[in-house]
């Protein structure tokens, strides 16, 4: 766990966002440390979404938010991921005409062509299925396949922090269990990972800590093994038992 002498590599202070005049997030403050996951739940509505595409700069903010000691006021996205912040939105966002290798090879551009291509082997390594099928259109994969390939694309910038949103959705429990894996791996290597996702029980079992969001604030935060928690989250957000995801 990280303790409080550590530096954050993500601060997020008293920020609020939205789409247009509709306000979603009100003063959220949220910290996640170098090489931790934490995972954001709530309930749909709740702004999980609006965060994550509010740090990475796909919408406008109000308040703070800093990542590896950099001010990311005014960041444009292309500025968030060369500082090392990658954001896999919700959906495979794929190019399914192209090849599977042409896909991850797009995440590259911009860098050196030699460090792209071993950046790329490496980020392919992740998910040897998806390697296996590098010459293959993207759209003869299973949607489980495309998801595995956006995180592979996220992985190609090898970044200090992965935000996934909701990489789970629409997945077997199988392919579930192999996307959270590779978080796992992701921490093994240093990589921190913000993972907004549906499963209570998936998620707790992968990260460090988290946070809750319920009507665009923060309602809780707790370690991910903090007893009781799943009940807890529960009674928080839908006031009766036995649910089996937050969505």
């Amino acid at each position: 766990m990280p303790t409080s002498a550590r530096e954050p590599l993500l601060a997020v202070k008293g920020l609020s966002a939205g789409y247009g005049k509709i306000g979603v997030l009100s003063g959220v403050d949220i910290v996640v440390y170098p090489g931790e996951i934490v995972a954001m739940l709530g309930p749909n509505g709740a702004g999980k979404t609006t965060l994550l595409k509010a740090v990475s700069g796909l919408l406008p903010w109000t308040g703070e938010v800093t990542f590896a000691g950099r001010s990311m006021a005014g960041a444009s996205p292309r500025e968030a991921v060369n500082a090392g912040l990658v954001h896999v939105v919700e959906g495979h966002r794929i190019f399914t005409q192209l090849t599977v290798e042409d896909n991850v090879l797009l995440a590259s551009y911009g860098m050196p062509r030699a460090q792209g291509r071993k950046q790329v082997e490496e980020a392919l390594d992740f998910f040897p299925e998806i390697k296996a099928k590098r010459h293959d259109r993207a759209v003869t994969l299973s949607g489980g396949q495309q998801q595995m390939l956006a995180v592979t694309q996220g992985l190609v910038r090898k970044p200090k922090l992965l935000m996934l949103d909701e990489p789970s959705a629409g997945l077997s429990p199988v392919l579930v269990d192999r996307v959270l894996a590779a978080a796992a791996q992701l921490r093994a290597t240093g990589t921190a990972v913000l993972l907004v996702e549906q499963l209570i029980e998936k998620s707790l079992a992968v990260a460090d800590r988290v946070y809750a969001l319920t009507q665009g604030a923060v309602a809780l935060e707790a370690s991910a093994k903090e007893p009781g928690l799943p009940t807890k989250l529960e009674r928080m957000y839908f006031g009766q038992k036995d649910t089996p995801h937050l969505a």
